[in-house]
């Protein structure tokens, strides 16, 4: 770890910025939703708060939050609008991750985190629609390669500064590579595309992006690999990304399971709403607990196999749970929460995307066997 500390880096309290943020923008949670349209509001709400730059040592110009509470915070706003909450977590886990190889492996990645404190940047990851195979081309040419591609649910991207993205280089001696860079989004060549029509999380913007012949620099590359390979940049992604990202579904839950029982205390009292009650409540501690064992394990544990197989564990068991909340939580309310205007619908539908990251149940399942039996983590 670097030595050099700062000791009068500013102390904020995140979780207090957070709900001050939510209150703000939980009027236009709603409207997003109905209009397919960007959390623009959310975005400059947190950037004017600071939080795009949080996770970024002190000593490299940021402010030097500690990742338990940027993962509380996300929880927080989240209860009052998802789609923030989650295009957010997606930026967050782009600082988090070489924050921590900053701090724990002297990677060097300075560069990166002084530009997003010193230029609020957001940060647009196309992670989850290349994972471990990657997608598109990357092509040999004098000073670095053309890359042509298409990427998905690239979350944010209406406000995106940089798409931290890869793509598949065909090296002669070494076969096919994934290469991995960030190219600006006024970059010549990339484009976003308005194709972000869907069930829920509706605000995040998770638009597609054409990259078409854009040119990134050999010195913008900043690891190769194996496609369909894990490889430990991708560990440490798994580990530090996830916690951050599920924060914003529990948090969905959670406000899910405060509208039902404002609601629920207000009926007639008798067994079956009692009983209901608690499988929601038996639900929400569930998934609570997978998410402060997410957390923890980010915090404490090695990476490599090991600690991605127990993550995905806990990443199941929490979406699972969170799932579940918003579920029960329509059954304590009745009828009444297939009215738009009490935000229970709304909620279904958004926790349905923590059904979606990777990994899903099936693979994590057969991850997790394969560790279990000793087969290793590539199949």
């Amino acid at each position: 770890m670097p030595d050099t500390q700062i000791t009068d880096r500013p102390t904020i309290d995140w979780i207090a910025a957070a709900d001050a943020i939510g209150r703000e923008i939980a009027a236009t949670a709603a409207r997003h939703d109905e209009e397919d349209s960007f959390v623009e509001e959310g975005f400059r709400a947190l950037k004017a708060a600071g939080f795009f730059k949080a996770l970024v040592p002190a000593e490299l110009g940021g402010l030097g939050a500690d990742y338990r509470d940027i993962c509380n915070a996300i929880r927080r706003i989240g209860m009052q609008c998802g789609s923030t909450a989650l295009a957010f977590s997606m930026h967050t886990h782009l600082v988090a991750v070489p924050a921590w190889r900053w701090r724990h492996e002297k990677a060097p990645v300075e560069g990166l985190l002084k530009r997003v404190a010193a230029e609020d940047l957001v940060l647009i990851s196309s992670g989850g629609s290349d994972w471990l195979p990657s997608n598109g081309r990357a092509e040999k040419v004098e000073g670095g390669f053309r890359v042509t591609a298409k990427k998905v649910f690239s979350s944010g991207c209406p406000m995106g500064d940089l798409l931290s993205t890869s793509a598949i280089h065909d090296d002669p001696q070494n076969g096919p590579t994934v290469l991995h860079f960030a190219v600006p989004f006024k970059a010549e060549g990339v484009r976003r595309l308005d194709t972000w029509r869907v069930m829920g999380m509706r605000g995040t913007g998770s638009h597609d992006v054409a990259l078409e012949n854009v040119f990134v620099p050999d010195a913008s590359v900043v690891a190769r690999r194996e496609p369909g390979k894990w490889h430990m940049l991708f560990h440490h992604i798994f580990a530090l990304a996830f916690p951050l990202v599920y924060s914003a579904y529990v948090g969905v839950a959670e406000g899910a399971r405060k509208r039902a029982l404002e609601i629920a205390r207000g009926k007639p009292k008798s067994a079956a709403l009692t009983i209901a009650a608690g499988r929601m409540e038996n639900a929400f501690m569930q998934a609570e607990m997978g998410l402060d064992r997410m957390i923890a394990i980010a915090e404490h544990e090695a990476p490599g196999p090991e600690r991605t197989s127990r993550t995905a564990i806990a990443h199941t068991i929490t979406a699972e749970a969170a799932i579940a909340t918003v579920e029960r939580a329509m059954e304590l309310v009745g009828g009444a929460s297939f009215y738009r205007d009490l935000g229970l619908e709304r909620a279904f539908r958004d926790v349905q995307g923590a059904r979606f990251h990777p990994l899903q149940e099936l693979p994590q399942l057969e991850l997790t066997g394969r560790m279990a039996l000793g087969m290793g983590i590539d199949g």
